[in-house]
């Protein structure tokens, strides 16, 4: 086997199957860890396939021709020795671009040597649980006899939950259950009905059609035909001609085309053409769409449950999926957001308009990235998480900015002042005049430096320190100064106080400037944050109306065919349960907007929330700076 990874959602090739779900030493079944590791890569949608049905009767060989293989899954002989749990064989879609075709081939039912009655019911359920596309392949023809070995779909109510708190939840199966295919293998009869031909599916019709009265026999007759024509409304028959000679069965596999029969190869060919056109891509609860890594989680999920000897609640595993998914999103958003600051961290320092456009074209990325990968984010608690984490982020490369830029002003500044460095060490001011000099030498150093560092955002910042450094210097000249006046001295004096305070003025419009830019990034952050958000939502309503509306129409079909058919007590039933189905489906839908009302409101809470401290600090900056230019009563010679 060979597994190829390479950019996000390239697909994982497999040159043959592996072991999805085996079967451990005490009887219980078990996920294998390898074959997940498999799932984990697929990031695409995933279609699956699954076939189930009794032992040798040719079940591999029909998912190897999905795989577009001669050989890969197990049959013949060796099916009994080989095909044991659920095998699994990932190709890319021949069809859809950007999809994965999952093939899982699973082990023949009613193997009496098998030991627990219950193992059987467990394979078929997994098959039903996990699946997009159900296959259910026998041999001979459908009789009853035939339809009566598919005791497994009446036992679903008792394997499967949607709801954990609902006792027989079985009429929303049909929102979430595979499609359904009967193959039936090495047929002879001629399809008639009442002495007409008739096509495949009427011929699967036929054989599910019921018998009026109330008798113990005929509810039993019935019982697993109402099965599954409730729980799989979509139904579809092929029927298979011997596809070779008898005594060629046994190396089927191996046998070259032109040795098949022509009438087996063409079934073959409709089969194949109709899974790969009419399967769709594997969906969870509310129309999530599943990728192989989610089905994955989901294969564990269901496996560990009904290993614990609990019943798998679709529910539950949605719940479970969306924990794994929401926390895998954050994750994937900040790598995005974190992994593009990096980047822009090498050009440090840059203006803070420069540093906050990409913040917010990240941080729109991160989103995205998140909504893409999540679902039933219910409360809002991951989509916080992810805000939270940049905002923290973004913080962190502000101060790396501001520090890249301090470096670089200080850099600046000493190289601007290394002549007058060595005066001062020289003594060269120290002399009468030596005032004028200094201030002189002092505005030059300034000029230049607002010329080389006037969008550095820690120009004003930096040029206060060393102001106020330089100012003792400063003083020490002009108290040595002789051809100063004491009254000269004393005027100079308080002119350079104010230039001070007017430089530290500057720094903390400087800082102003700055917060207002953070102010303005964040408003515009939240207004993108708030239409991908309301977007994810009217999606997610949108995929379960849907939903609700394709089991709506199943029940309608189905309704109208046991009134044509005669059975009005069954039909006033059923329209009895589309009642209820409509109102739950009304209840669930008005919970689920409100829940996204809530996560809309609570998002828009935290934006204002920190919008007001910031504001806040705006004010109490505002204020500082009206305090000092209140200070200010002059000009300053360095200025």
């Amino acid at each position: 086997m060979c597994v190829s990874v390479g950019q996000l959602y390239s697909p994982v090739i497999m040159d043959k199957p592996v072991c999805l779900i085996d079967t451990e030493s005490d009887g219980k079944l078990c996920v294998q860890q390898s074959a997940l590791q498999i799932l984990q890569q697929i990031q695409q949608p995933v279609v699956v396939v699954a076939v189930v049905g009794l032992y040798r009767t040719g079940k591999s060989y029909l998912m190897n021709r999905l795989a577009g293989q001669q050989k890969g899954f197990a049959l013949g002989s060796t099916v009994e020795s080989k095909t044991k749990g659920i095998w699994m064989w990932c190709v890319d879609h021949p069809n859809k671009a950007g999809t994965t075709l999952v093939l899982l081939d699973t082990e023949g039912l009613g193997d009496v040597d098998k030991g627990d009655p219950k193992h059987d019911t467990n394979i078929f359920c997994l098959a039903v649980l996990l699946s997009s596309t159900l296959v259910y392949n026998s041999r001979g023809t459908i009789d009853n006899k035939a339809v009566e070995e598919l005791q497994y779909v009446t036992e679903l109510t008792e394997c499967i939950k949607v709801k954990s708190d609902e006792a027989d939840d079985s009429s929303e199966f049909v929102k979430f259950f595979p499609s359904f295919i009967r193959t039936v293998r090495d047929f002879t009869l001629e399809r008639k009905i009442d002495g007409k031909d008739a096509t495949e599916n009427e011929y699967l019709e036929f054989a599910l059609k019921l018998k009026h009265g109330t008798s113990k026999k005929v509810m039993e007759y019935n019982f697993p035909r109402e099965c599954i024509k409730k729980f799989f409304p979509s139904r579809t028959c092929f029927t298979f001609p011997f596809p070779a000679a008898p005594e060629k069965l046994s190396h089927l596999e191996s046998l070259d085309p032109s040795e098949l029969s022509s009438d087996f190869l063409e079934v073959t060919n409709r089969f194949c053409t109709f899974v790969f056109n009419e399967s769709h891509v594997k969906k969870l609860k509310d129309g999530i769409t599943v990728t192989g890594r989610v089905l994955g989680n989901l294969a564990k999920t269901y496996v560990d449950t009904i290993a614990s000897g609990a019943v798998p609640c679709l529910e539950n595993a949605v719940i479970a999926m969306a924990m794994i998914e929401n926390e895998s999103a954050v994750k994937e958003g900040l790598e995005v957001y974190q992994s593009g600051m990096e980047k822009l961290k090498d050009s440090f320092p840059l203006e803070l308009k420069d540093v906050s456009s990409e913040h917010q074209r990240l941080s729109n990325m991160a989103t995205q990235t998140f909504m893409k990968r999540s679902f039933r984010d219910t409360d809002g608690k991951y989509l916080k998480s992810l805000e939270e984490n940049i905002n923290k982020l973004f913080d962190g490369y502000l101060r790396q900015n501001e520090q890249a830029s301090k470096r670089r002003c200080e850099e600046l500044l000493s190289s601007l002042s290394a002549r007058m460095t060595e005066n001062l060490k020289q003594g060269f001011y120290t002399k009468p005049g030596g005032y004028d000099l200094f201030c002189n030498d002092l505005v030059d150093i300034e000029k230049n430096y607002k010329i080389q560092a006037n969008k550095e955002v820690k120009a004003e910042e930096v040029l206060k320190e060393f102001l106020k450094q330089k100012s003792v210097d400063s003083q020490a000249i002009l108290q040595a100064d002789q051809k100063l006046t004491e009254k000269e001295k004393e005027i100079k004096q308080e002119i350079e106080k104010a230039a001070l305070l007017q430089q530290e003025i500057k720094a903390r419009e400087e800082k102003l400037q700055q917060l207002e830019e953070v102010m303005k990034a964040e408003k515009q952050s939240n207004e993108e944050r708030m239409r991908q958000m309301e977007l994810k939502m009217k999606e997610e309503l949108r995929l379960q109306r849907e939903e609700a509306d394709r089991a709506m129409k199943s029940k309608l079909k189905e309704q109208a065919d046991l009134l044509e058919k005669g059975f009005k007590e069954k039909a006033e039933l059923m329209k009895q349960e589309m009642e209820e189905f409509k109102k739950q489906n009304a209840e669930a839908e008005c919970n689920r907007a409100r829940e996204f009302a809530e996560m809309l409101e609570n998002s828009n809470r935290r934006h204002e929330q920190t919008m007001a401290m910031m504001q806040q600090q705006h004010r109490e900056q505002m204020k500082a700076i009206q305090e000092r230019n209140a200070q200010c009563k002059g000009g300053c010679c360095i200025l």
